[in-house]
């Protein structure tokens, strides 16, 4: 099936649209066939409209257009008793209603519902009686179908998108804390502050929050991926975690340009090459980290163990250096990085408690294996 939807994708026939048309058609045929109703192809519009990316938003994009058709509809049945169809009487009912969606707070989508169905209330409903109650039932139709399409039909798992996402923010941390490491190297050409790298990081870390908003909207109102939803609830608490390293690691570039411009720290501190190994240890431990997320198994937890305590050490030892520092602003720094470093390793250590629970397997997958 998946090579299937591939092949249909590359064809320009994505699985959306597949779902569109299907609503469609099925919307139509229920309208025309057993509710034998003259106007069928309001509830395939209804049902084209209605078909979203997510369940969630489906569900949404069918509660603004029904509201906005009963709205209207109502309208332009207490108004139409006064009103020919004119342009006179189309401008008036359309800023009626339309004014009071908006004094109402409305949805735009809703706004222009009403619109819409007063308009068409108005021009057809004298000509066809009950034509008003039928454009609220097709419409109804058409979205409910397309709803359930949605929801039933292979529904949207966004959740590997998360994952994807995450290893790569958990990368890019490790590989910026790492760089920054430039900033203590006299190179004798430009000075390099780092803040490139933490704006790509920053950027990294705002794309992983949108694709797990994603998620969890794939996951509302879908009784298909209900299984996956207490996974997708620590994929937000790494995500988080991750957001703390990321706070953390833009305070170290801080302090590190700082120091770039003290003169004390430049020509009498010594303990530079240990920094740089803590800081290359901390950004292991970030990686370990990373790889904990997706796929956890006593291999990759072992290796975290282990990343985490060597990043310690070389912490402590960093910690040492600073018995000989006179100067109070770079002791204010140095103790600002190390106390950032201690943050970001213990952000990335699993409480043995978790570590067992990632461990666990998962019965979904034992069910299909």
């Amino acid at each position: 099936m998946k090579r299937i939807l591939e092949i249909l994708g590359k064809l320009g026939l994505t699985l959306q649209i597949v779902k569109t048309a299907f609503a469609a058609a099925l919307s139509w045929f229920i309208a025309s066939s057993l509710l034998h109703s003259e106007y069928p192809y309001f509830a395939a519009v209804a049902a084209i409209i209605t078909v979203q990316v997510t369940v969630a938003d489906s569900v949404n994009k069918a509660t603004q257009r029904i509201i906005g058709i009963i709205g209207g509809v109502l309208l332009s049945m207490l108004l139409g008793h006064w009103f020919q169809v004119s342009a006179l009487s189309i401008f008036f009912i359309i800023l009626i209603g339309m004014g009071i969606a908006k004094a109402f707070r409305m949805n735009p989508q809703i706004i222009s519902q009403v619109a819409i169905s007063s308009l068409l209330v108005l021009a057809f409903g004298e000509a066809k009686s009950g034509y008003a109650y039928e454009r609220i039932i097709e419409t109804i139709l058409g979205s409910g179908i397309a709803v359930l399409i949605n929801a039933l039909i292979i529904p949207q798992d966004a959740l590997p998108d998360v994952e994807r996402s995450m290893m790569t923010y958990s990368k890019r941390a490790a590989a910026t804390l790492r760089g920054l490491t430039a900033l203590l190297i006299d190179s004798g050409g430009r000075r390099k502050t780092g803040r490139s790298e933490v704006e790509a990081l920053t950027k990294i870390a705002t794309e992983s929050r949108k694709a797990l908003e994603l998620a969890e909207q794939s996951l509302k109102y879908n009784p298909l991926l209900t299984h996956k939803r207490e996974k997708l609830s620590r994929l937000a608490a790494d995500i988080r975690l991750l957001h703390s390293i990321m706070i953390q690691i833009r305070g170290i570039r801080r302090s590190l340009a700082d120091l770039q411009l003290n003169t004390s720290f430049l020509i009498d501190y010594t303990g530079r090459e240990q920094l740089i190994q803590s800081l290359h240890a901390t950004a292991d431990c970030i990686d370990a980290f990373g790889e904990t997320i997706v796929n956890p198994s006593e291999e990759k937890t072992a290796r975290l163990n282990e990343a985490v305590r060597l990043a310690r050490q070389e912490q402590a030892r960093s910690l040492e250096t600073l018995t000989n520092i006179t100067s109070l602003p770079v002791l204010q720094d140095m103790g600002s990085i190390l106390t950032d470093l201690r943050r970001i390793v213990s952000e990335t250590e699993r409480p043995a408690a978790e570590q067992e629970e990632l461990l666990e397997p998962d019965p979904t997958q034992k069910e299909v294996s």
